[in-house]
């Protein structure tokens, strides 16, 4: 770093993104990518976009991508917010909401942004520790009034919580921001979307990134009451007022039209994360229930670090953290039926040698 830097970041740890290796093809495993195109009616939007129009302005309202995505979810155009991928809204969330003499709440085994958004703009965090089995202590949630983040289904582990769960949680923190991270909710848990009508203080964050096949787009949303959208915007407008690129803007539109197409994908994925888990437990591994388009798995007798770096002499990337609770587990993207018979066929050969 220079000598330059701020003193408060001289000792600052940043986020370290998944592996996106260019030294050789691999299958890759370990960023949440889905493993399926993007929709025909995507493609086609694409090919058919007037590029002269890229040196205007996107509409920095998002009024017609707000209106479709409003239509889905059965809200009003007022209750949807634009953001370049969901770590926006989490970083203009955490700006907004959560004042100097007040704590933020988060699992401490969870997105590990969380904590770098946090330390970045000087927010008291505390993290609440997860339950044996790896589930979200809600009770835990609603001891004290704070600003929460909940992320359902949670990452690394895939477990998710039921509606009645966030509703208590919100009914805890009535005077307080209780933001629900769907990022990927799309696999088989269930959206928080219907609570913003019950509960002001509910914000739900959403992406294009999973279920869409629009990670290489940054494209997310949040709903909830459309005075906290208000607030989201107004931190919006004061740092980048055009956060969503004008094809970005295009292709979502495109996307929410094939809605069917990716509802289509996740069951595939959802069916073919069904068929890993018992292929792994098969083979003796421990793997959490999952909701989402990922597993989390430990293999009995090896560390989480050995697994990652078997796979990944054998060309298969996975994640693993060298965390407290977590270091003998690694987390796997859901891929297609046969990435995953590949996977577990490598490790199988591991295990087995």
């Amino acid at each position: 770093m220079s000598r330059f830097l701020r003193k408060r970041y001289q000792d600052f740890e940043a986020y370290t993104p998944g592996e996106q290796p260019q030294d050789r093809e691999y299958i890759k495993l370990n960023t949440n990518e889905s493993p399926y195109p993007p929709a025909p009616g995507v493609v086609k939007a694409l090919k058919e976009t007037d590029m002269e129009r890229l040196r205007l302005y996107p509409d920095p309202t998002g009024h017609r991508l707000k209106t479709k995505i409003a239509k889905l979810y059965g809200v009003n155009e007022e209750n949807v917010f634009l953001s370049n991928g969901s770590d926006e809204i989490l970083n203009f969330a955490f700006l907004a909401f959560t004042d100097d003499d007040e704590t933020l709440l988060f699992p401490d085994i969870t997105y590990s942004f969380y904590k770098v958004i946090a330390a970045l703009h000087g927010i008291n965090y505390r993290e609440v520790p997860l339950a044996d089995d790896m589930t979200i202590d809600v009770d835990a949630f609603c001891a004290e009034p704070a600003n929460v983040v909940i992320p359902n289904p949670n990452a690394p582990t895939g477990l998710a919580l039921g509606l009645d769960d966030i509703a208590k949680i919100a009914k805890a923190n009535t005077d307080r921001i209780v933001l629900v991270d769907e990022a990927y909710v799309d696999f088989g848990a269930e959206t928080s979307v219907p609570l913003i009508k019950e509960f002001d203080n509910v914000l739900v964050s959403q992406t294009f990134s999973k279920s869409r096949s629009f990670a290489g787009g940054r494209l997310g949303f949040a709903i909830g009451n459309a005075s906290v959208i208000r607030d989201l915007e107004m931190i919006q407008y004061s740092t980048n007022p055009y956060n969503v690129n004008a094809l970005s803007l295009i292709l979502a539109e495109a996307a929410i039209d094939e809605n069917g197409y990716y509802a289509a994908n996740c069951k595939k994925i959802e069916a073919t994360r069904e068929q890993t888990e018992k292929a792994l437990s098969a083979l003796g591994a421990t793997v959490l229930p999952s909701k989402a388009n990922f597993i989390f798995a430990k293999v009995p007798g090896f560390a989480g670090e050995d697994i990652y770096r078997e796979l990944k002499q054998r060309g298969i990337l996975v994640r693993h953290w060298n965390q407290p609770r977590i270091a003998d587990w690694v987390r796997i993207t859901i891929g297609t039926p046969e990435q995953m018979d590949t996977l577990v066929a490598t490790l199988k050969e591991i295990v087995e040698k």
